[in-house]
């Protein structure tokens, strides 16, 4: 017997919830057994679509997809992307899609849906354009708790849920876009010495090292670690050093009466009139005003 296992809620939100710039439009689950028709007739209405037409919808959606394969075509030039188990795809308002399992396959999927300003402002800043919108992140246990935590949520429909919700969209969102970034990052060796970097790059906080000491004590080529600790990291070796350096200064700033340039020295900062200026570009202050401001 063919059949469908669905589970889903299709919300509303107040003025208030979109004053808190994230609400949640829909959220479910459902399982699409072999050789079923797609969408199902169970499908709501305000969601369903022809997947010969496809559709357009005013919202954003990440579907993931847990088991089984399919195709995702999308823009108006028609790419199509397979979609296997374990990948994720990020519909965009305003953007022409399908999608559908493949006949003999059927598939899981989770689907999330949301608006609001904190997402606008993400991808302007240039996240998630100039890509295809699928998302290789493999198959997570976390990010299933999270959709079914917010299927969860969204059924008890309490007071404040939609802020709720919210959060999980930013974690599913920000755990789909970091597992995308090192899925390629396999060598767990190397995994193993860019973790060794990181701390020894903490434990020489005060001290004066730099990236080509740390790759020479881990006997790797300078070049090869920059290239794999950025990839792992999104940081080179230096900007981390650098971070690290920083959140040390604020540190000492809130919990010491050292001057800002005793900071900068024990910190080992090659020029300590950069320092104030280093500082002022990564938090908006100089160093005084951090600190008459905590």
């Amino acid at each position: 017997m063919i059949s469908t296992e669905l589970n889903s809620s299709y919300l509303v939100s107040s003025e208030e919830d979109e004053l808190w710039g994230l609400s949640v439009t829909t959220v479910g689950q459902q399982k699409i057994s072999e050789n079923e028709s797609y969408p199902p007739t169970n499908h709501p209405n305000g969601y369903f679509f022809n997947v010969d037409k496809g559709r357009i919808l005013n919202e954003y959606q990440l579907l993931y997809i847990t088991n089984g394969n399919g195709v995702f075509t999308y823009g108006s030039a028609k790419q199509s992307c397979l979609i296997t188990e374990g990948k994720m795809f990020f519909l965009m308002p305003g953007v022409w899609h399908s999608y559908k399992p493949i006949e003999n396959t059927g598939w899981n999927e989770y689907w999330i849906g949301f608006k609001g300003d904190i997402i606008e402002k993400i991808v302007e800043k240039g996240f998630f354009i100039n890509r295809a919108p699928v998302f290789s992140i493999g198959l997570n246990e976390r990010i299933v708790d999270l959709y079914i935590k917010a299927i969860e949520i969204a059924n008890e429909e309490r007071a404040g849920y939609q802020q709720a919700l919210s959060g999980i969209v930013m974690h599913i969102l920000g755990l789909m876009f970091y597992r995308d970034k090192t899925r390629d990052f396999e060598d767990e060796n190397l995994i193993i010495k860019i973790n060794k970097a990181k701390v020894i790059m903490r434990e020489s906080i005060y001290k004066v090292i730099t990236a080509e000491d740390i790759a020479k004590q881990l006997n790797l080529g300078y070049s090869g670690f920059r290239r794999a600790f950025k990839e792992l990291t999104g940081n080179s070796p230096s900007q981390y050093m650098l971070e690290l350096k920083l959140n040390e200064a604020k540190l000492q700033l809130t919990t010491t009466t050292l001057s800002v340039k005793e900071i900068s020295f024990n910190l080992n900062f090659e020029n300590p009139d950069y320092f104030p200026i280093f500082f002022k570009k990564r938090t908006g202050m100089t160093p005084g005003e951090y600190r008459s401001s905590k």
